[in-house]
């Protein structure tokens, strides 16, 4: 509790993310991160090891942009800055550890973005504008990696809209979110890694399921070159008999579909 205080202050300077409650919520996933760090070992290994196979075959490596690279659990930091003249690290927020590590390669650069395409709010109606405008600054760019970023646009959305009652309601723009992320990744003109989860199952201690969920709000993406199951919240995190589990899928040539 203390711990996340402390980082909450640390970090409250960053007002794009305090505005929106983003800061709390980054807060409390590097919190959740070292309660469940068992847990989530073997995702956050899947998640590099699909983002270095993308590197691989790149044939030129000056620029990489990691899109939602959060507090870089599951980015392979060191292999990345080792391996382009130039990493950017591309979130709403960026949070006192993630700066630190950044801060240890002199080629790895913070930008703070809203990656959802939001720019406000007018006469009942969400504004949205291109999701990676952002990646028009940066130079020789050869890889974009969208790591574990595509859901929570969508849940992301979900907060804005249950905060805008007045909002328009004909749309599903939760939906529409994850749509434009997946068409700007497609659009972007370089090669380009795609790591999301896509489904979300509660199960009881019986493995039975009790709740589901489509975390891409119904789109569909190609077939996945690695799959796996990430015990996002073990029994006891959220419920003493209940765990959460989410499918991640990796796509380290997603531009190529």
């Amino acid at each position: 509790m203390f711990a996340e205080l402390a980082l909450y202050l640390l970090s409250a300077g960053h007002l794009a993310g305090h505005r929106n409650g983003r800061l709390e919520a980054s807060v409390g996933l590097w919190s959740r991160g070292r309660r469940c760090r068992t847990a989530w070992a073997p995702h956050e290994a899947a998640t590099k090891a699909a983002i270095l196979q993308s590197v691989q075959r790149l044939q030129r490596r000056r620029s990489v942009a990691v899109l939602g690279s959060g507090v870089l659990r599951d980015v392979p930091l060191a292999e990345l800055s080792a391996a382009f003249r130039s990493v950017v690290l591309v979130d709403v927020v960026h949070l006192l550890p993630a700066r630190l590590a950044a801060r240890r390669h002199g080629n790895v650069f913070c930008v703070t973005a809203d990656l959802s395409g939001l720019t406000g709010l007018s006469e009942g109606h969400l504004d949205l504008v291109s999701p990676l405008a952002v990646l028009e600054a940066i130079d020789d760019l050869d890889l974009v990696v969208s790591v574990n970023l595509l859901s929570q646009l969508g849940l992301g959305m979900i907060r804005v809209v249950e905060a805008h009652p007045g909002a328009d309601e004909t749309e599903d723009l939760p939906a529409k979110v994850v749509g434009l992320h997946l068409a700007a990744l497609r659009a972007v003109g370089r090669s380009v890694c795609l790591v999301t989860d896509t489904d979300c199952e509660v199960q009881n201690r019986s493995g039975m399921v009790v709740e589901q969920e489509n975390l891409l709000r119904g789109h569909r993406l190609p077939a996945p070159a690695d799959a796996w199951n990430w015990e996002v919240a073990p029994f006891g995190e959220e419920a003493r008999d209940l765990r959460r589990v989410h499918r991640v899928e990796a796509h380290p040539f997603f531009s190529g579909w």
